[in-house]
């Protein structure tokens, strides 16, 4: 009979086939012990199937009479099964995907046993000897368990080898950190892993630089791990990965090692408070004022971004940044085009946060109000008038005028005297803004010409020193122009000493003629210097005592004299007064 072969989970009786019996048998049979037990996959173990029963499978179904007499003439020619064993080496084999392994089937059959492997792999025969053979299983792509089998004399034994195939991942990802996150808070991290085999020795391994977070089994497909730590300061800038670690030592084929692409973390502080914003609450047109906001405790300062803006315009700014706290600095304009109430908004943005703070800002047109002098250089006497005028919707007032409510215009008319020259007239406008009274002023100066004054005030007539003494002497005049003044001695013409005289000398005794000059007069007048000498000192300074202490009798007596007038003057007015009303009463009506 010839040897039957199993072919990836198929039993084929080839050869030729004995004669008929009956009727006649198919060409080809496969496998009669299918027919009772078909074998469905190389999981699945072949049923043991003896040359009688396949003899009884193949009977024809027309000669029920000849199979007992067929049964009974086999049993008596053939022996009972032996113990003859088939066995596999290796029994395990751990291969990378797409590998291949040699497999050595091999039976304890006495006689020659019909060995084979049965698997969906790609197989080749490699080698053979006595009730052995030697497979190579090649592209390997999954985990498989094939099958030897051996077939000795109406047994069949079947042992299996477990093939685990590993693979690294197809895909390792850290999902997308945050763009900022909050110190203080949770965050989560987590990592997703496709692929990779066997998953019983695949880790997951989630990690701050080369500080580990977490260690978990990959489960499922695809495989997620996560962890949650509290974002400090200390993690702006820290890079977060995730690792796969696929260990095969316990097979003696190392430890495999994955890391997915870093993420870098960004954290940040911004406290919950409004920035401080210092800037003015009015702004009149034609002008420009500083704007200044800040804010502290940030963290990083440097990450800090600031939006100061009028309205809708945005101001150019210029950021100073410290350690954790920054001062943003603008100009803002009055321009006829912003005139009006306004937001001046200031935000801080740090991460996805931000904080404002705003004011109000009034940008208001406040022109000067105009002041005119017909004339503003006169000759004394000549007659001037001064107004005042304001914008419309002001009101003004003019100082040195009478007295009078503010009003949009006011005016009066004025005498010029020497006293007038260098006078300021001063012309106030008043306009409230946003609850703040705001005044403008114009000046004028009125300038009178006058001739020459040598006044008494302005220049002594008389002076009279102790010789060798310090002195000052002065004489000046006054006018506009300015006049020219020389005073010269009468006996030969030399002039008058004036200023700090130290000490006095008795040549400059004598006296002088002064002329003050200008183009519009002259004035003269006399001034006389006299020096003692010392030996009159003494006698000038007992006469003047004298004479002090006797004028100073005259005038108190003078005094005491008047006041007593006075008195009896009153008095006289008294009495006179009741006599009048006594004769008013005596009178008949």
């Amino acid at each position: 009979m010839p040897e039957p072969s199993l072919r990836r989970g198929r039993l084929e009786v080839s050869g030729k086939a004995a004669p008929p019996l009956g009727p006649p048998w198919p060409a080809v049979i496969k496998n009669p012990c299918a027919l009772r037990a078909p074998v469905r996959s190389e999981h699945l173990s072949p049923p043991r199937c003896s040359l009688r029963t396949a003899l009884a499978a193949m009977a024809p179904a027309g000669a029920p009479s000849a199979l007992p007499l067929l049964l009974a003439l086999l049993g008596a020619l053939l022996p009972e099964p032996g113990d003859a064993q088939v066995s596999v080496f290796p029994t395990e084999a751990t291969l990378p995907r797409g590998g291949s392994v040699l497999v050595n089937c091999s039976s304890t059959c006495e006689e020659e046993a019909f060995l084979g492997l049965e698997t969906p792999l790609t197989k080749e025969e490699r080698d053979r000897g006595h009730n052995w053979k030697v497979f190579k299983l090649s592209d390997v792509e999954e985990d498989s368990k094939p099958m030897c089998f051996s077939n000795c004399g109406p047994n069949q034994t079947l042992a299996s080898i477990s093939i685990t195939v590993y693979r690294l991942p197809e895909h390792m990802e850290l999902f997308p950190l945050p763009p900022w996150q909050p110190v203080g808070e949770n965050l989560t991290l987590k990592c997703q892993v496709k692929g990779g085999a066997p998953r019983a020795q695949l880790t997951l391994v989630l990690l701050r630089g080369e500080e580990e977070l977490s260690r978990q089994p990959a489960v499922g497909e695809p495989a997620e791990g996560n962890a949650t730590v509290l974002a400090g300061r200390g993690d702006y800038g820290a890079n977060f990965t995730c690792r796969a670690e696929l260990d095969l030592r316990p097979q003696g084929l190392g430890f495999f090692q994955n890391t997915s692409a870093p993420r870098q973390l960004r954290t940040f502080v911004l406290p919950m408070t409004s920035p401080q914003l210092e800037t003015p609450r009015i702004l009149e047109v034609g002008t420009s004022e500083k704007v200044v906001c800040s804010m502290g405790g940030l963290f990083p300062a440097s990450e800090a971004r600031v939006h100061l803006a009028l309205g809708d315009h945005r101001l150019n700014t210029t950021v100073t940044y410290n350690k954790d706290s920054l001062s943003a600095t603008a100009w803002v304009e009055g321009t006829a085009e912003n005139e009006g109430d306004h937001p001046l908004v200031c935000a801080i943005m740090l991460g996805n946060q931000s904080q404002e703070s705003w004011r109000n800002l009034t940008v208001y047109s406040f022109p000067a109000p105009n002041l005119t002098l017909s004339e503003q250089e006169v000759s004394e006497g000549t007659q001037v008038e001064v107004a005042c005028e304001a914008s419309v919707g002001l009101r003004v007032r003019l100082s040195d005028a009478p007295a009078e409510p503010w009003a949009p215009s006011v005016q009066f008319l004025l005498n010029a005297t020497a006293e007038d020259n260098g006078r300021h007239f001063s012309c106030s406008a008043a306009l409230e803004v946003a609850g703040h009274l705001l005044y403008k002023n114009q000046t004028k100066e009125l300038r009178v010409l006058y001739g020459p004054r040598l006044d008494e005030s302005d220049c002594l007539g008389n002076w009279t020193w102790p010789e060798e003494t310090n002195q000052k002497l002065s004489c000046q005049a006054w006018g506009n122009p300015v006049p020219q003044l020389t005073c010269l001695r009468e006996t030969d013409g030399a002039l008058l000493p004036t200023g700090d005289l130290r000490p006095v000398k008795k040549q400059y005794e004598g006296t002088y003629i002064c002329k003050a000059e200008s183009p519009r007069g002259a004035v003269t007048r006399k001034v006389f210097l006299t020096v003692l000498t010392a030996g009159k000192n003494v006698l000038i300074i007992v006469l003047l005592t004298a004479g002090a202490i006797l004028g100073a009798v005259v005038v108190a007596t003078y005094l005491y004299n008047r006041q007593r007038k006075i008195k009896i003057y009153k008095l006289l007015k008294a009495q006179e007064a009741a006599a009048m009303k006594l004769n008013t009463q005596a009178t008949p009506p």
